[in-house]
């Protein structure tokens, strides 16, 4: 017997270590494994330069603000022409910082209007092994082998008018692609099977956008309608959950099917652009683009709860871009056009400390935490490192050259950060 057991962990010790080297090496989506900014990373360097703890930088062609998605050897990223017309998957050698592929996936003759803060390749894609799934939103979304870089399938029938360009990334969930399509004329989420991509099912937004404005006028602008934010799986007492924030709404759907289990309003404010995180009960949602909230959410109820499911606002220095951390019992949020950070109790939504990041202009990017310490990241490419306790202390404040709009990745002891211009690789050598 003992012959045996020793044979059959001889076997599997190898495949286990595997497992946790991938669980370590890998970044699959936008915000990481938990797509809330966590990473249990160790090593990982607080002080770096254009030059100093660079392992590599490369060069990435185009206009896009999409983040580094990371399976085994490979990192991918999407990216753009300026103007629309040509769309692009790369990937590139994590350990050399060689590019292996660069695919244009779409070419679109009449793109739609883009801000020009906005980028056509604002969505994060997907990796898992041998597989990469890419979105740009209405002009396309692609399922493609990561080795030979083949289209596997491609959907461009999924239409919305984004009215200022696309922004959500999609999420995996078992067997499914899930997307957010919130434009200016319509609203909905969509689950696609990840192997063949059609379409599993497909749920409208409930809200109705022809309603009024809190001053009485009729909505018909855009702006009221469309949304930005990514959608977040999460699991409580046991069952899956949805949670997708919209515009002027934050919804809970079941993952499987798409059905609305409940949702939280707020007319005021629009353009849902901030992702959401959850935790010990507690779903925390920002409520829209312009001087919007940050809402504390119990899960659980049906229908709407706004009344009786919300246990705290705040309405100061609140994001309307960067998602917020959750660390242990404490929430973290950078307002984009200060630099300014707030840590609140998540339980209570009570202030435990707001000071400004110094010298960082304003921020897009959404945090990271790893072993206690916060990577933020300006657009002016300032990176300043600070420690995710109750008393504000900055550990390290550095710089890169080009700025930064994409949130970071984490594979091993090393960050990978894209700025306007390149793609580093930073870690202590």
């Amino acid at each position: 017997m003992f012959t045996q057991l020793f044979s059959a962990l001889r076997f599997a010790t190898p495949l286990l270590l595997v497992t946790i080297v991938r669980s370590e090496e890998n970044w699959p989506q936008f915000r990481g494994p938990t797509r809330q900014g966590l990473s249990d990373a160790t090593g990982l360097p607080t002080t770096w330069s254009d030059s100093d703890h660079v392992t590599w930088k490369t060069e990435i062609h185009g206009k896009a603000w999409s983040s580094p998605v990371i399976f085994g050897r490979q990192i991918w990223l999407t990216s753009a022409t300026e103007d629309g017309t040509d769309l692009f998957a790369v990937a590139i050698d994590r350990d050399s910082g060689k590019i292996v592929h660069d695919l244009k996936v779409f070419h679109n003759e009449a793109p739609q209007y883009a801000d020009k803060f906005n980028s056509y390749g604002s969505p994060t894609p997907v990796i898992e092994e041998g597989r990469l799934y890419v979105t740009f939103g209405s002009p396309g979304t692609a399922c493609l082998d990561t080795k030979s870089g083949k289209v596997l399938w491609e959907r461009r029938d999924l239409q919305c008018n984004h009215w200022r360009g696309a922004g959500s990334s999609p999420t995996l969930w078992k067997n499914l692609l899930i997307l957010h399509f919130d434009g200016a004329d319509f609203q909905y989420v969509i689950a696609l099977d990840k192997q063949t991509g059609k379409t599993v099912w497909k749920t409208d937004r409930s809200i109705d956008f022809q309603d009024l404005t809190p001053e009485g006028k009729p909505i018909r602008d855009g702006d009221f309608r469309k949304g930005f934010a990514s959608p977040l799986v999460i699991t409580h007492e046991g069952k899956p959950l949805l949670i997708s924030v919209g515009s002027n709404a934050t919804y809970c759907y079941e993952p499987a099917t798409g059905k609305e289990l409940w949702r939280v309003e707020e007319r005021k404010h629009h353009s849902g652009s901030v992702s959401p995180v959850a935790g010990d009960g507690m779903v925390y949602t920002a409520t829209g683009l312009a001087k919007g909230e940050m809402w504390a959410v119990r899960l659980g109820g049906s229908g709407i709860v706004t009344d009786t499911h919300v246990a705290w606002k705040v309405t100061r220095n609140v994001p309307n871009r960067p998602s917020p951390l959750l660390v242990g019992d404490l929430l973290f949020m950078v307002d984009q056009d200060s630099g300014v950070v707030t840590c609140l109790e998540a339980k209570t939504g009570k202030e435990v400390w707001r000071e400004r990041l110094p010298g960082t202009g304003n921020h897009s990017c959404s945090p990271i935490h790893s072993e206690g310490r916060i990577y933020f990241f300006s657009e002016k490419g300032f990176g300043t490192v600070i420690e995710a306790g109750r008393q504000f202390k900055v550990l390290a404040e550095n710089k890169l050259e080009g700025g930064v709009m994409s949130s970071p990745a984490v594979s091993g002891k090393a960050l990978f950060v894209r700025t306007k211009t390149h793609l580093y690789r930073i870690e202590n050598r």
